[in-house]
């Protein structure tokens, strides 16, 4: 896939899914096992995010700022990969929108990352099968926030049913414009189709 990804705006968009019915299931490759959050992970999430995240600043206040109000959540919601002799290799979490105690509230695929040493070897799919199938047991559907310079990750986040915000591209036009943008740079079919229809 020849994607450009200097024509991208870093622009923060959401996606969606209705349902959370009929979730893609992938397994994780061999030679990797998941496991939950137990004591002491932050310093490995921040670990991880510190190796892979090239757009945005990681501090160690930073897994706080995200999670800190929810601690006792975390060994229920939030997975890490290992590979069999135990190296964490990715993470990504199960949360909500808003407001845990609504059972309205929409699920949040939340923090998703793979160490730069395990990527390309077929760990974010088996993850978003592993988050999904947590958010289904609490949530009726879900959502994530990305940034359109991210093609690959937002490719995933297709290939598993999220779309566009729609009432984000109307509310904002450099929305509007990324997810154009986006896809004259990622081919993927359910993109093109959804914006053939607006």
């Amino acid at each position: 896939m020849g994607i450009d990804i200097s024509v991208l705006p870093n622009v923060e968009v959401t996606m969606v899914r209705a349902t959370l019915l009929d979730i893609p299931i992938y397994p994780l490759p061999p030679g990797y096992r998941a496991r939950m959050y137990r004591e002491g992970d932050a310093e490995t999430w921040t670990a991880i995010q510190l190796a892979a995240e090239p757009f945005i600043k990681v501090t160690p206040e930073l897994f706080w700022s995200q999670y800190g109000d929810a601690l006792d959540a975390l060994p229920d919601r939030m997975f890490f990969i290992e590979t069999d002799a135990g190296e964490p290799a990715a993470s990504i979490s199960a949360w909500w929108e808003r407001d845990r105690n609504n059972p309205d509230d929409r699920g949040r695929i939340h923090w998703v990352v793979v160490h730069p040493a395990h990527q390309r070897r077929g760990l974010t799919k088996p993850m978003m099968t592993l988050a999904m199938q947590r958010l289904a047991r609490s949530h009726r559907a879900a959502m994530l926030g990305t940034h359109a310079v991210r093609p690959y990750a937002i490719k995933v986040y297709l290939d598993f049913g999220f779309l566009p915000d729609e009432a984000e591209m109307r509310a904002k036009p450099e929305v509007a414009e990324a997810w154009h943008l986006l896809a004259t740079q990622l081919p993927h079919p359910e993109l093109g189709r959804w914006l053939r229809t607006r």
